[in-house]
């Protein structure tokens, strides 16, 4: 209510009631206030009423809720369902314009808010997880390997010319399928075996710029956050090589945000060489829906020009998504859930150690990985070809979700380039294993009830493997993976 209104109230109700109820909403608005004038995210979260009347107050902004509107265009923000329009905060219109995602829609003011909104916060949250200068964001309704894709379609009108890109391996569809769906030729460089960690083979892509010459190569896609043990690639050797011979650098940061190490790795690059973009998802750093990304990086001239490559409006449904999340959270609360995080990585990389030494096996040795954790799979491998692939039968018949069971000498065809020891990262990894991996929203709980089921699972298959070796029938409980 305005000042008015409230005047008018003071005549129904008793004056004293009226302020006070006028107190408790200023105490709403102010916090709405601190949004707007410093567009960060709140360092507390906000309860879910102070959310929802600014979110209210943001949608009767748009034509679509003003009282006595008459729409007669093609796209009018018409919804048939109330269910679909509660869903979306009666927030219709979506964010940007037909030529630019990060444009002002004249009839959506409050939709466009939201967009300058949530990209100002998402930055801020960029800056506090780590990468403190970078310098310019913005959401987009797609996932990461669209968002990489984006990305290139940019930079080729900057090299014409290009037809290359740089890519050290990792055994991951979207990745390998944005440069594709780009038009352009992924070269893969295969990772070198460090101990157990699979790491970035600077020799070879140097080798690789040469044979193709730089003024060809559209840019060098790294990546941070992976499966282990494959480890962050080097990202301050790639920066400064990408300087040095004058070529862009794409960062894959898929769900490093939630990693400082990722996000130091991001900040150092950029510091001694060159990074013009990285692109990080929502689901896996901010527990969203699925279906949008961050891409953000240290041009800000560049950033709007990724923008503007965008086809046509965009979907605002991400950016509501993690804006909730984040005035939810406040950036104490991710804080916290970021902290938790590695705490349980390192109980997980005990209790997996443990589990391992029980059953003969061993943790693969990969401390530059943060959040992914690899178990050797030897013995098993030893009992039966397929036991491997069927303790992953088994893990998911149990409700185990997450965890990657790699067998040897897989082979997968993505695109006509065909992967020798796909899902490993490498043609020859010495051995099979089982990955984990500590992400953010991961409780103690999880992790020990996971490692009581791959328990079971591994005690099964041994039973069953001593069955088979003395002529037993087979062991009812791995058949049908009750």
């Amino acid at each position: 209510m305005n000042s008015e209104n409230l005047t008018l109230s003071e005549k129904i109700v008793s004056p004293s009631y009226i302020r006070q109820g006028s107190q408790a909403r200023r105490t709403h608005e102010q916090l709405i206030r601190h949004l707007l004038e410093q567009g960060k995210c709140p360092e507390e979260g906000w309860s879910e009423s102070t959310i929802e009347l600014f979110l209210n107050e943001l949608a009767v902004m748009d034509s679509n809720n003003f009282l006595g509107n008459c729409g007669v265009g093609e796209r009018e923000g018409r919804v048939a369902s109330s269910l679909v329009a509660r869903r979306h905060y009666r927030l219709i219109h979506g964010i940007g314009r037909s030529g630019d995602i990060a444009a002002i829609q004249p009839k959506a003011a409050g939709s466009s808010l939201l967009n300058k909104l949530t990209n100002s916060v998402v930055l801020d949250i960029l800056r506090l997880a780590g990468v403190r200068s970078v310098a310019s964001c913005f959401v987009v309704p797609m996932a990461t390997g669209m968002s990489l894709t984006l990305c290139f379609l940019t930079l080729r009108h900057r090299r014409p010319k290009a037809r290359y890109i740089i890519w050290p391996r990792i055994d991951q569809k979207s990745c390998f399928k944005s440069m594709i769906t780009a038009g352009f030729e992924p070269v893969v460089v295969e990772n070198v075996l460090e101990g157990d960690e699979l790491r970035t083979d600077l020799e070879a892509v140097e080798r690789k710029i040469e044979e193709l010459g730089a003024e060809n190569i559209l840019c060098v896609h790294s990546t941070t956050s992976c499966f282990a043990p494959r480890v962050p690639d080097r990202l301050e050797e790639l920066a400064a090589v990408c300087a040095k011979h004058n070529i862009p650098h794409i960062v894959n940061n898929a769900y490093g945000v939630q990693s400082s190490k990722c996000m130091h790795l991001i900040q150092q690059g950029a510091r001694v060489g060159r990074i013009d973009a990285f692109v990080q998802s929502l689901d896996k750093n901010f527990m969203v829906p699925v279906g949008g990304a961050i891409i953000a990086g240290f041009d800000e001239s560049f950033i709007q020009e990724i923008s503007k490559m965008y086809p046509g409006r965009a979907s605002a449904s991400p950016s509501l998504d993690v804006l909730i999340t984040l005035l939810t959270l406040g950036a104490n609360g991710y804080k916290k859930y970021l902290s938790e995080r590695k705490e349980i990585y390192s109980f997980l990389a005990q209790e997996l150690k443990s589990l391992a030494s029980a059953h003969g096996e061993r943790l693969l040795h990969t401390p530059h990985n943060p959040i992914s954790l690899a178990m050797s799979l030897d013995g098993l491998q030893a009992e039966s070809d397929k036991a491997v692939t069927q303790l992953g039968s088994m893990l998911f018949t149990r409700q185990v979700s997450g965890a990657r069971v790699i067998p040897l000498g897989k082979e997968q065809t993505i695109s006509g380039h065909t992967f020798r020891g796909f899902m490993s990262h490498s043609e020859s990894y010495p051995c099979p294993y089982l990955n984990a991996a500590s992400a953010v929203g991961i409780t103690r709980e999880d992790v020990t009830l996971c490692m009581k089921r791959l328990d079971k699972c591994l005690k099964a298959l041994k039973k069953e493997g001593n069955a088979v070796k003395n002529g037993s029938p087979l062991n009812q409980e791995v058949a049908t993976g009750e």
